[in-house]
């Protein structure tokens, strides 16, 4: 459990409370409601994280609305977006083990995070983790409902994979850009689970890009 989770449900039962007292009981049925809605969001579950070599697990719950090759900059990169909903498990995790070499804050609008646009106009939170000779990129972005996006690591700090490093507060977005060559496992409707599922396999530099269940090549999925 997120202690967000308490801070929340807490108030809201002191809130039910009074509620009952000054007014009628139940009355007090909605603020538990909600506290017991809180308590449920920031649920913060244990993950089986996968040890495999060159695996790039999600940093969040969700379903994949995007997985295809993209240009950023002029740079050809494989970008995975994973829509994260009011239901899902909002506890970000890091998709490889490495370290963190920049974190950027950047300000902007809340558009539905189903929008494309989303992924370079909403506020969002962009961190760069170097591991193995790779650098792979995951953005925290706000939704239409989000307006925190929580980051605790620092430049410098070892992540391990699956590693907790912060939550988007409600609905949300994750998107992570990794090099060409990955292998991609997953595909456009796919649901994935924080910390656990396999989004792709990054490539040894060097080496060819191996079989894999979708090859970046092939593009949009």
């Amino acid at each position: 459990m997120v202690r967000d989770g308490y801070f929340y449900a807490l108030a809201l039962i002191a809130g039910a409370v009074l509620v009952g007292w000054f007014a009628q009981p139940a009355w007090s049925l909605v603020p538990l409601l909600l506290a017991g809605f809180f308590l449920w969001f920031f649920r913060d579950p244990e993950r089986v994280v996968p040890h495999a070599a060159g695996a790039v697990v999600s940093p969040g719950d969700g379903k994949v609305t995007e997985a295809s090759i993209v240009t950023v900059a002029g740079e050809s990169l494989v970008r995975v977006s994973i829509f994260l909903s009011v239901f899902d498990v909002h506890v970000n995790r890091s998709p490889i083990a490495g370290v963190v070499r920049e974190v950027r804050y950047q300000r902007g609008k809340f558009l539905n995070a189903m929008n494309e646009a989303s992924a370079e106009q909403n506020e969002q939170n962009v961190v760069h983790v170097e591991g193995d000779g790779q650098v792979v990129v995951f953005k925290q972005i706000a939704g239409l409902l989000a307006r925190r996006i929580v980051f605790h690591p620092k430049v410098g700090d070892r992540l391990e994979r699956g590693q907790r490093v912060g939550l988007i507060k409600f609905g949300s977005r994750v998107d992570v850009l990794c090099d060409p060559a990955a292998a991609l496992q997953v595909k456009v409707g796919d649901r994935v689970r924080g910390g656990e599922s396999v989004l792709a396999y990054l490539q040894p530099k060097g080496e060819l890009t191996s079989a894999g269940r979708y090859s970046a090549a092939e593009g949009a999925l």
